[in-house]
C-alpha cells in the first residue's frame, strides 16, 4: 500500500540538529509577497513535538494567530504600550516595576506554553518579600495583559486567570486618628504662615476627600458662602467631581457628590485663599493659573511627593512622628464619624463609596450609637478649630 502524503497544513515533526531539538511544523501556506509561513514549535523529545503539533492545529482552528517566539515579556510590553489608554504615567510605571521581577522568572516563556504553575511559582517567589497588595497588583496587571492578548487571538486561554493571589508578606497597616491627635493635627495645621497645606489637611480630614480629589479641586468648584437666606437652606459646600487620575473621572459614579463644609473647614479655606492671593502677587508673571486651591508657588498642581512630604513635616509638628500618609486623613473622617454614631449609610455617601460594605469592611474603626450626621458631626468633634474668615 502506498504511504499517504502529507497535506500542506497537516505539519510535520523532524528533528533539529543544530540546535538538538525536535520540531513541530505547520505550514500555513504564503504571505502577500511570496514567503513561506509556518508555525512551529520546539521540544526535547519526539513525543513532545508531536503534542505541541496537536497543539498548533488546536490553536490553527481557534483563530489563535500567534507571531514567532511571543513571550509573556512581549505580551506585557504590547498591553503596556496598547491596552491602558487613558492611565496615567504613573500608573503604567507602577505596572511596570511590580511586573519586572515576574517577568525575571516567566518573561522568556512564550504565551502558548505558559501554564498556571509557571505563573504560580512567579507569583509565589514574589509574595517571599512583596506585600500582599503588591503581589495582588502584579497577578492583575498579568491577567490583564494575557487577556489584552487573548483579545487578539495570540493566546486560546488565560493561564492567570485559573490561579488564586498567593499571600503576600504583611504590609504597613493603614491607621487612623484619634480624635485627640486630630484635634492637635488641626492645631498646628491653621498655623498657614509655617504650613501651605494646613488648609489642605482640615478640608481632607472634615470632608474625607480622596487625595486626588483634593490635589484637582478648582475654587469654581468650592462655595464658602452657600445661601443662608434660601429655603431649604444651602450650607458652604465642596462639589467633587474630578481627580487627578487620567483622564480625569472620580473613582465611581457615588464618587460625584456635594459636601457640606464644617465652619472650621470654611475657615481654613478662606485664610488659604487670601495666603494664595499674595504668592499670586509675589509671582507676577511666573504664575499659572490654573485656578487650583492647592498649588504651588508658581500655581502649578502639586504631585502626590510634594503632599505626603509637607504632611509629614505637619504630623512631626503636632508631635505624632512620621509615620502617616495623606490618605489616612479620609481613613481618619470615616472613623471619626463611626464614633459620632453616624449612620453607615450616610458615611458611605459623605465617602464618595458605592457600597456601605468598603465603608464598614476597609474604613470603619469603632462603632457608635445613631446620633448625627456629616458637617455637624465635624463642628461638635472641632468646635473651635481655626479662626474667623
Amino acid at each position: 500500500m502506498a504511504t499517504r502524503r502529507r497535506g500542506p497544513a497537516e505539519g510535520s515533526v523532524y528533528f533539529d540538529s543544530a540546535n538538538n531539538r525536535w520540531v513541530a511544523s505547520v505550514s500555513l501556506g504564503f504571505s502577500p509577497d511570496g514567503k513561506r509561513r509556518r508555525r512551529t514549535a520546539r521540544g526535547r523529545t519526539k513525543q513532545q513535538a508531536r503534542d505541541k503539533l496537536r497543539k498548533l492545529h488546536q490553536e490553527i482552528a481557534a483563530g489563535v494567530q500567534l507571531p514567532f517566539a511571543y513571550t509573556v515579556e512581549r505580551a506585557v510590553d504590547d498591553w503596556v504600550s496598547s491596552g491602558l489608554d487613558g492611565r496615567s504615567a504613573a500608573t503604567v510605571a507602577k505596572y511596570v516595576h511590580v511586573l519586572k521581577p515576574v517577568l525575571e522568572r516567566i518573561g522568556r516563556v512564550t504565551l502558548p506554553e505558559l501554564t498556571a504553575r509557571d505563573v504560580r511559582q512567579a507569583l509565589t517567589v514574589l509574595a517571599n518579600d512583596r506585600s500582599s497588595a503588591t503581589v495582588a497588583i502584579a497577578h492583575n496587571a498579568l491577567t490583564r495583559a494575557i487577556r489584552h492578548a487573548q483579545a487578539r487571538d495570540l493566546v486560546r486561554r488565560n493561564v492567570s486567570a485559573l490561579i488564586g493571589t498567593p499571600k503576600g508578606q504583611e504590609g504597613r497597616p493603614s491607621k487612623a486618628l484619634s480624635a485627640e491627635q486630630a484635634r492637635e493635627l488641626l492645631k498646628i495645621a491653621s498655623d498657614l504662615e509655617r504650613h501651605r497645606l494646613g488648609a489642605y489637611v482640615t478640608l481632607c480630614l472634615q470632608t474625607g476627600i480622596r487625595t486626588e480629589e483634593a490635589r484637582s479641586l478648582s475654587w469654581a468648584q468650592v462655595d464658602l458662602d452657600g445661601q443662608p437666606d434660601a429655603d431649604p437652606l444651602v450650607p458652604p459646600s465642596i462639589a467633587v467631581c474630578r481627580s487627578v487620575r487620567e483622564p480625569g473621572e472620580t473613582i465611581t459614579r457615588p464618587s460625584l457628590r456635594m459636601i457640606g463644609l464644617s465652619q472650621s473647614a470654611v475657615n481654613a479655606l478662606r485664610r488659604h485663599r487670601d495666603c494664595q492671593r499674595e504668592e499670586r502677587l509675589k509671582a507676577g508673571d511666573a504664575w499659572q493659573d490654573h485656578d487650583l486651591v492647592f498649588c504651588t508657588r508658581g500655581g502649578t498642581q502639586l504631585d502626590a511627593s510634594n503632599i505626603r512630604r509637607q504632611f509629614r513635616g505637619i504630623t512631626e509638628a503636632a508631635g505624632l512622628g512620621a509615620g502617616w500618609t495623606p490618605r489616612e486623613l479620609r481613613r481618619t473622617f470615616v472613623s471619626l464619624l463611626f464614633a459620632s454614631g453616624t449612620p453607615v449609610e450616610e458615611i458611605a455617601r459623605l465617602a464618595g463609596h458605592a457600597s456601605t460594605r468598603t465603608t464598614e469592611v476597609i474604613y470603619r474603626r469603632e462603632l457608635g450609637p445613631v446620633l448625627t450626621r456629616g458637617a455637624e458631626a465635624m463642628d461638635a468633634i472641632f468646635p473651635r478649630t481655626g479662626r474667623p474668615g
